[in-house]
C-alpha cells in the first residue's frame, strides 16, 4: 500500500489541479494520512506537492526564497480593533479572511487587482476570537465572546447557522476536523473544549473535555488522530480523536511554563529533508517560539528548539511555512510583540533569523502564507493588516 501512495505522491500538485471534480486539499490530506500512518520509523517522508514546491521555490537558497520584501496591500477596514487571527483559504493564492474584535470577519481578494474586501460577515453582537475555513472553502465557521459559533456561507456572507455555548460562557477557538469537515472542535472559558456536529448544530456524544483553564488554541495532526488542545494556565492536552464516532479520549498532558497562556498551537507531520519528525510549533508568552517533536501516538512532546521573540502578553500566532521539498532547511514564521514578523530556519545551529518584516504599528497576532508562498498576509493590535510579496529577483 505505502508503495502504491508513494507512486501517487510523485504526481505534482499543478497536474493534480487540472483533474476535472479533484478536490485537491481532501485527496492531499488522505495521503498525507496514508504516509503517515505507513512510513517505517525515521524513514524519510516525500509529500504530495513535493515537485510543485521545487518548481515553485526554484533554485534558490532559503534566504533566497523567504525574501519577502515589499508590502503587496494593507487593509484597514478593522482599524482601531485587533485582529487575532487571519488566514487564507485552502489552496488558494487570492481568497484571505481575517476576524476582529469589532464583531465581524471580513473576506478579502487579492486578484484580480486592486485588492477589495469581498465580503463582511456580520452577526456577532461580540469580540470574533477565532474561525476556520473548511477544505472546500465554501464554510466559514467562526467563534465569539459572544458565546455562539457562527457558520456562514463564504460567497454571499449568509450566516447559515448559530449554535450557542450550552454553558452559556465566551468561545475562544476553534478548528475543524481535518478528515471530517462536518465536525468542529470548539474551546470556551470555562476550560471546555467539545466537539459540534456544524450540520445539526448538536454536539457529538463523548466529544468533550476539560482543561485546566480557558481553552486559547486548537490543532489537528494531518491525519486528524491526535488534537492538541492549549490552556491559559500553560499547559497543553494531547486528545485521541475517535473518526468513527467523534469521541475524544485525554492522553497527555505538558506543562510549558506554568500560568503561561498557550496562544497558538500548529502541527506539521514533517517539516524537510532534514527535519522529519511529527512537529508542534507553539506560542506560548515566554518570550520564545518553541518547536516541539512529537515522539509517539498519543502526541507525547519533546522540546526542539526555541527561538527568541518579544512574547509576554499578546495572543501571538505562528505558521509553518506550507512548501515542503527537498531543499535544505525549513522554515517557521511568527509575530511578535515589537511589531515584527520573524522568519526562523528551524535547522540553522546559529543566526537562525532568516527575514525581519517591518511595517506595522503595534503587536503582530498572525501571520499566514498563500498556497504557493507568493504572498504573507499579518495582522496586529491596532486592526491593520499586511500583504507582503515576495522579492522578485
Amino acid at each position: 500500500m505505502a508503495a502504491v501512495w508513494q507512486q501517487v505522491l510523485a504526481v505534482d500538485a499543478r497536474t493534480l489541479r487540472r483533474i476535472p471534480g479533484l478536490r485537491v486539499p481532501e485527496l492531499q490530506a488522505q495521503m498525507n494520512r496514508a504516509v503517515y500512518d505507513e512510513r517505517p520509523p525515521g524513514s524519510l517522508v516525500p509529500t504530495s506537492v513535493a515537485e510543485a514546491s521545487r518548481a515553485m521555490a526554484g533554485d534558490t537558497t532559503l534566504s533566497e526564497n523567504y525574501a519577502f520584501a515589499g508590502m503587496h496591500h494593507i487593509f484597514d477596514q478593522h482599524v482601531d480593533s485587533a485582529v487575532p487571527r487571519l488566514q487564507f483559504a485552502n489552496d488558494d493564492k487570492r481568497l484571505l479572511a481575517c476576524c476582529s474584535l469589532d464583531g465581524t470577519l471580513s473576506i478579502m481578494t487579492l486578484s484580480p487587482p486592486p485588492p477589495t474586501v469581498k465580503v463582511t460577515l456580520k452577526g456577532h453582537a461580540g469580540p470574533v476570537t477565532d474561525f476556520a475555513w473548511s477544505l472546500s472553502n465554501d464554510i466559514i465557521v467562526s467563534t465569539s465572546k459572544d458565546g455562539t459559533l457562527r457558520i456562514w456561507n463564504t460567497e454571499d456572507g449568509r450566516c447559515i447557522r448559530e449554535v450557542a455555548d450550552p454553558e452559556g460562557s465566551e468561545l475562544l477557538c476553534c478548528t475543524f476536523q481535518p478528515m471530517n469537515n462536518n465536525l468542529t472542535v470548539v474551546g470556551n472559558s470555562k476550560h471546555h473544549l467539545q466537539v459540534v456536529n456544524i450540520s445539526t448544530g448538536k454536539k457529538v456524544k463523548g466529544g468533550s473535555s476539560k482543561l485546566t483553564g480557558r481553552v486559547l488554541s486548537l490543532s489537528f495532526d494531518a491525519p486528524g488522530k491526535i488534537l492538541w488542545a492549549g490552556d491559559d494556565r500553560g499547559s497543553i492536552f494531547s486528545f485521541i480523536f475517535d473518526m468513527a464516532t467523534g469521541k475524544l479520549t485525554k492522553a497527555k498532558r505538558l506543562v510549558v511554563n506554568e500560568g503561561s497562556p498557550i496562544s497558538s498551537i500548529s502541527a506539521r507531520s514533517w517539516i524537510s529533508r532534514e527535519a522529519r519528525d511529527p512537529s508542534l510549533l507553539i506560542n506560548a508568552c515566554v518570550n520564545k517560539l518553541l518547536l516541539y517533536r512529537v515522539v509517539d501516538n498519543e502526541g507525547t512532546l519533546q522540546l526542539k528548539r526555541s527561538f527568541p521573540i518579544q512574547h509576554g502578553s499578546q495572543p501571538l500566532h505562528s505558521i509553518f511555512c506550507p512548501l515542503m521539498s527537498f531543499r535544505q532547511g525549513a522554515c517557521v514564521v511568527t509575530g511578535s510583540e515589537d511589531a515584527c514578523v520573524y522568519f526562523f530556519d528551524v535547522e540553522r545551529n546559529t543566526k537562525a533569523i532568516v527575514n525581519k518584516l517591518q511595517g506595522h504599528s503595534g503587536p503582530v497576532l498572525d501571520v499566514s502564507f498563500n498556497c504557493d508562498e507568493s504572498l504573507l498576509a499579518s495582522s496586529d493590535t491596532t486592526g491593520m493588516v499586511i500583504i507582503w510579496r515576495r522579492e522578485q529577483k
